[in-house]
């Protein structure tokens, strides 16, 4: 496997970002960067960050957590941000993105952790839920979907077409047409920097192609599988999706409909586009905080 790593100078002094970097040497030899704030005794946050940003995206909401005395835990899926960076598309295939997730929480022995994932945040981060239960206190899904083959938003289909056609992938102006707002022209370049060219983008690439929205696509049987586990899952799960998010439009309805633990919980919709988390960032760590503080004691 030909791997590319970011020359880390391309991180140097972005706005925002004062987190210095960690990182975990996976089986395979690839390296994988995450962020780790807040007291070693804190309760565990888990941000998962999706396609094609990276844990930039939640530069605000660590901050926020790590006041109110939270353990922060941001990683860079393999492929992006500060993570090393197979070099064929062929490399990504959804199985693999959570056979390496899994052994990066298992090798932190992450636990009593509240998940926060939007995007392929929670196409993994969920599967993750289903692999190790115990491990996992609480859930917040936001902008994110378990798909089983079922079809595709128009919102998505758009999006899979364009991805795949674009010569050049501007990631940077991807991530601000998926905002509420206007990104500055610095925030635009920190999502840019994992990526001095196109030959690191092929994860990038690939991950609309991988999303099993038909039933040709692999990993069905394995979302099924984690469905079946989520069906039993009865600590909190709190949705949290946005009102402007053609892509993910409705989709909190499958959690809310079956997933024991999202019964009575306080699911809010919150003001942003399919990058909520630059949109509305104290919105999310309130909603954070409380499935925190709602656990029993």
């Amino acid at each position: 496997m030909q791997v590319l790593r970011t020359p880390d100078e391309r991180f140097a002094g972005l706005r925002d970002w004062p987190y210095p970097p960690r990182y975990l040497e996976l089986k395979d030899g690839l390296r994988l960067h995450y962020v780790d704030e807040g007291p070693r005794d804190g309760a565990v946050v888990l941000l998962m960050h999706g396609e094609p940003s990276w844990a930039y995206l939640y530069r605000h909401v660590i901050a926020g957590l790590v006041a109110k005395g939270r353990r922060v835990v941001a990683p860079d899926l393999i492929g992006f941000g500060r993570s090393d960076k197979p070099a064929a598309r062929a490399d990504y295939t959804y199985e693999r993105h959570v056979a390496w997730m899994s052994e990066w929480l298992t090798d932190l022995d992450l636990r009593d952790i509240t998940l926060f994932c939007q995007d392929w945040g929670g196409l993994i981060g969920l599967r993750l839920v289903a692999a190790y239960p115990e491990r996992f206190a609480g859930v917040v899904v936001a902008n994110a979907g378990l798909p089983t083959g079922s079809g595709m938003t128009d919102g998505f289909k758009a999006w899979l077409e364009f991805s795949q056609s674009i010569p050049v992938m501007p990631i940077g102006m991807i991530v601000n047409g998926g905002t509420g707002r206007d990104l500055s022209p610095e925030e635009v370049a920190a999502y840019d920097a994992p990526f001095p060219d196109e030959s690191y983008k092929e994860g990038a690439r690939q991950f609309p192609a991988l999303v099993p929205v038909t039933p040709e696509h692999a990993s069905i049987s394995e979302n099924l599988s984690a469905w079946e586990v989520l069906e039993r899952f009865e600590r909190p799960l709190v949705t949290a999706f946005s009102d402007g998010d053609a892509v993910t439009r409705g989709g909190e309805a499958p959690f809310q409909a079956r997933v024991p633990g999202a019964n009575g919980q306080a699911h809010v919709t919150l003001k942003g586009g399919h990058f909520l988390q630059e949109d509305c960032p104290a919105d999310i760590v309130q909603v954070i905080d409380g499935v925190i503080a709602a656990r029993p004691a």
